[in-house]
């Protein structure tokens, strides 16, 4: 006979109240070498799912590059510009997807576009997308800043100061930030907290030297950790799990 679960234990409050959960294209790929891998987005909208019902206020930026990089499509020959908005389109069929997955959920979402595309998402007007976020709704913010030459690290960054983000949480295929690459390195040792100025300093690879200083310039902590670890997410929120924390 098997016991019910206790509901008596109250969950402990978390420990930001709206935060930014960035996360690359390439997440959504699971095992596949391109596109979108339907599982996979189906689990991370469960981990978006589960912060939710914790009532954290929840923005989100996805990266293009399952689908399409600006850097390569410029490297390859291509004008870097419309490579750059080549790959912000890319961003808008991931969000688009995260919201399909995330409504199946039952979750209330909404896809707001740096360019604009009125028959698919909503325009970005900060004020709109600060109310969808108090009534509970997960913001996708898509197409990055609009602009070519930025990542979508540097997007996520400065929606997250918009926003009035306490955090960005960068969700990435390793635990934290290592000294150099642990897949490679059996020796890599696992920073537990590290500053903005030795990110940049050591190009600890974290997110790109524009969006860390956007970060740093605004006292924003960014915290890695590993996506593919089940409930890595909520589990950070409630104090526990293993991230990095980058700060000043």
């Amino acid at each position: 006979m098997t016991s019910s679960p206790d509901t008596t234990t109250p969950m402990p409050e978390p420990l930001y109240k709206r935060v930014m959960l960035k996360i690359s294209g390439e997440a959504l790929m699971g095992d596949q070498g391109f596109g979108l891998h339907p599982p996979t987005v189906q689990r991370i909208a469960e981990e978006v799912k589960s912060v939710r019902d914790l009532g954290v206020e929840i923005c989100m930026v996805i990266g293009g590059g399952n689908i399409f990089r600006g850097l390569q499509g410029s490297a390859q020959g291509m004008e870097r510009t419309t490579a750059d908005y080549m790959g912000m389109l890319a961003t808008v069929m991931n969000a688009l997807a995260m919201q399909s997955a995330l409504e199946g959920l039952g979750v209330f979402t909404r896809v707001i576009s740096a360019i604009p595309m009125d028959q698919v998402c909503e325009p970005y007007i900060r004020r709109r997308a600060v109310r969808h976020l108090e009534k509970g709704r997960v913001c996708i913010f898509a197409a990055g800043t609009g602009n070519p030459y930025f990542t979508t690290d540097t997007a996520a960054t400065l929606r997250a100061n918009e926003m009035s983000c306490e955090a960005i949480f960068k969700g990435t295929k390793v635990d934290g930030v290592y000294d150099k690459d642990p897949v490679k390195h059996d020796d890599a040792k696992r920073y537990d907290s590290v500053s903005y100025d030795d990110v940049l300093a050591k190009r600890l690879g974290v997110m790109d030297a524009s969006a860390i200083a956007l970060a740093r310039d605004n006292s924003l902590p960014i915290i890695v950790f590993s996506l593919d670890e089940p409930g890595g997410f909520r589990g950070i929120l409630a104090g526990e799990g293993t991230y990095t924390k980058v700060l000043g």
